[in-house]
């Protein structure tokens, strides 16, 4: 099968009698680590009998979403046996590759990788097996994207990095080959996957969880949600908050967690890890969530607030681009400044939002939606074959 150059003819999904069902399908994840990926679990809710090949499981990092995963047939790569791999993953990133390699997906119809950093696209397939890519971004960190990674801060270690990071852009696009179809989460990623891989692909937004039906009664708090990494500026929220003397609550986790509590002030309020009815209730009663990332990929955790009838805060820059409408749904800062996102939050208390139109603009990056248009490029990919 050639690398795949157009966009699908959704069309085909009306003509083609494809029994779904009777497919050999795998799914393959880069790790699971820290909870944060919608995609893989929609993915496995379409092929509940397809075993996910990934680097390694980190159940204790996972926490009470681990309850999400325990029954799949998860199947983990030699990378598993390596002591202490669930602290050294990122350094040992110059090794995804061949974990990721040494699986043998030949039986199958179709394969399907969920990647960013990790490379789970180096799964190799022969024909007739079909292997789409959903590229939530080509690695951040190889390719000038801000991550959460510190390394860079240490001089000696930096320059270890940088050579390292020179090896790992070599290799990341030699299997940036191995996918026939790429799909990219939005057009900012879009033109990554052809700036760096020279590939075309194929958009489809990731799925978004629409509640049934729209509760949004406001409390007056701002709120955060998402991992607590340097790339997130989950410190310049916390500062803008304690200026504002404006009530704050941290829905995440990471690293930086206890270095973030030293910022917060009286107003700020950490709500660690929540169950999703927790979080469908801090998302319908918050006035706004603010959520700055730098070069976002596409954007969940903005349409998820939109899809409970709450506004947004965020950079602009990236995949927000494309799913918030300025003063609609959503307020963009230009500058990573405690004035800039200040400006910002007194904008937003100075709009009058329609909780409808922010449900409604949300409904268009729906898991159904989803769900249809990887159904669609499947059966699209099998007449291709």
């Amino acid at each position: 099968m050639q690398p795949y150059n157009r966009s699908p003819d959704l069309s085909v999904y009306a003509i083609i009698a494809l029994d779904m069902k009777q497919l050999r399908v795998a799914l393959a994840h880069d790790f699971f680590v820290d909870y944060g990926e919608r995609v893989v679990e929609t993915l496995h809710e379409m092929f509940p009998n397809a075993p996910v090949y990934t680097s390694f499981v980190h159940k204790k990092a996972l926490g009470l979403h681990w309850d999400r995963f325990k029954n799949w047939d998860i199947r983990e790569s030699w990378a598993a046996k390596i002591p202490f791999i669930t602290k050294l993953y990122s350094p040992l990133r110059v090794l995804a590759a061949n974990f990721f390699s040494s699986f043998d997906l030949t039986d199958f119809d179709i394969v399907i990788s969920s990647t960013n950093m990790y490379m789970a696209k180096a799964i190799r397939t022969r024909k007739p097996t079909i292997h789409l890519c959903y590229c939530h971004t080509p690695p951040r960190s190889l390719y000038g994207y801000s991550t959460m990674m510190s390394w860079k801060k240490n001089p000696i270690i930096r320059v270890a990095g940088e050579l390292i990071n020179h090896y790992m852009r070599i290799v990341d696009a030699e299997t940036s080959k191995n996918p026939d179809i790429f799909i990219a989460n939005s057009k900012e990623v879009q033109k990554r996957i052809q700036k760096f891989y020279r590939r075309d692909s194929v958009v489809i937004y990731p799925p978004i969880e629409i509640p049934s039906v729209l509760t949004s009664t406001k409390r007056d708090y701002f709120l955060y949600v998402g991992r607590l990494a340097a790339s997130k500026h989950v410190e310049l929220v916390i500062q803008a908050c304690n200026e504002a003397n404006k009530e704050l609550k941290v829905v995440g986790q990471g690293g930086n967690l206890e270095y973030l509590k030293t910022l917060g002030g009286s107003t700020i309020h950490f709500e660690g890890g929540v169950s999703d009815e927790r979080l469908h209730q801090l998302y319908s009663e918050a006035k706004c969530v603010i959520y700055p990332a730098e070069d976002e990929d596409f954007g969940m955790i903005a349409v998820e607030a939109m899809a409970h009838g709450t506004p947004v805060i965020v950079h602009r820059s990236g995949g927000f681009l494309e799913s918030v409408m300025e003063n609609e749904t959503g307020v963009f800062f230009d500058e990573f400044t405690t004035h800039s996102l200040v400006q910002a939050m007194t904008s937003v208390e100075s709009i009058v939002w329609d909780p409808k139109t922010l449900y409604t603009h949300a409904k268009k990056f729906s898991k159904e939606r989803f769900k249809e248009q990887m159904l669609q490029l499947i059966q699209q990919s099998a007449v291709l074959k």
